[in-house]
């Protein structure tokens, strides 16, 4: 069931004749209109949910998706001598993913030559806990709860963008972001590249540091998550997270894929400005997050005469502290369980 729009149209009101120098102009109640060149027009409809391809089709309507996955982050660690500045985080990862509902049009308001745009979006709750640490009630310990939205943004002449897509969400450490990218859709598989979470000096990605030890599985640290909490995390997995993904589709036969490539930057794939993080006080002099880049691949998987859909994920949150830019990376396979 489509919700109602969250802007409803409202009742119709009499209509008022202006005095002046705007004789000749009226005001009426023209709900979804747009503005093009001294005329009105209505603007055009979309289909809910709308965001790309497969995207719509997929995600349209409330829907849950749960699956595994790997989470890797260097946080700070509070030594008063100053001779440590970072733990190594390791989890292998249970998550659910639940998209809601449409939200129906929501209309921005264009400035003179550009014309009102209608968005269409989706809310969605991500939910991550650790496959081999329990919590207090004996359940897998929690490691984030994240509530955003995700939009689908039409073409726009101011910014001269494309259309885009954007994700806009709150992780409870206290940092907001949205994140905006261009969605595409290409047959076969995904071309998922390999990554790494090597630190490098903020604002030099190319000087990484590759020989920090707690990188080294084979090293013993205090440092680093405990041998029992990271069972069944491979070298290769802290070597390239993106290892993950890329073993789950090699036997797989992947007829079509959509991705949604997006950032808090201004980079290609468009658009040109917008998205950012936005930090409480703490967050500022202790882990500052100043960037996120993610890819999400929709993927039609056939097996014989069956058909489903499976959603991954790789994600970079760089943390910033201690004069360099540390990776905090996440990966996630997650199919639809209803």
């Amino acid at each position: 069931m489509t919700a109602a729009p969250l802007y409803p149209q409202r009742r119709s009101r009499p209509r008022f004749q202006l005095k002046g120098q705007l004789a000749g102009f009226t005001l009426s109640p023209i709900g979804w209109l747009a503005y093009t060149s001294g005329r009105i027009r209505r603007a055009a409809a979309t289909p809910a949910a709308c965001l790309v391809g497969e995207f719509t089709r997929i995600l349209a309507g409330a829907n849950t998706w749960q699956g595994k996955g790997f989470n890797q982050i260097w946080r700070p660690f509070p030594d008063p001598t100053k001779k440590q500045d970072r733990f190594l985080e390791l989890n292998s990862t249970i998550e659910t993913l639940e998209f809601g509902d449409s939200l129906g049009q929501i209309p921005n308001r264009g400035l003179f030559g550009q014309p009102d745009i209608t968005l269409f979006g989706l809310t969605y709750l991500q939910q991550i806990s650790d496959a081999n640490v329990k919590g207090p009630n004996g359940q897998p310990a929690g490691l984030h709860v994240e509530p955003g939205i995700w939009l689908n943004v039409p073409a726009t002449t101011d910014p001269q963008d494309p259309a885009t897509v954007a994700r806009l969400a709150s992780i409870p450490h206290g940092t907001t972001i949205v994140v905006q990218g261009a969605g595409s859709v290409v047959a076969g598989p995904p071309e998922i590249a390999d990554n790494d979470i090597f630190p490098f000096p903020i604002g030099q990605p190319s000087k990484p540091i590759t020989d920090f030890p707690e990188q080294n599985l084979s090293i013993p640290t205090d440092f680093r998550s405990k041998p029992d909490d990271i069972r069944g995390i491979t070298q290769e997995m802290v070597n390239n997270p993106n290892s993950v993904l890329q073993t789950v589709i090699r036997e797989q036969r992947i007829t079509s894929t959509t991705v949604l490539q997006i950032s808090s930057a201004n980079r290609t794939p468009p658009p040109s400005s917008g998205g950012g993080t936005s930090n409480i006080a703490f967050l500022g002099p202790n882990a500052n997050a100043v960037e996120i880049d993610a890819i999400f691949w929709i993927e039609t998987v056939q097996t014989g005469d069956t058909v489903t859909h499976q959603l991954q994920y790789t994600q970079r949150v760089l943390l910033n502290f201690d004069g360099l830019s540390w990776p905090h990376v996440s990966v996630a396979t997650l199919t639809k369980v209803r």
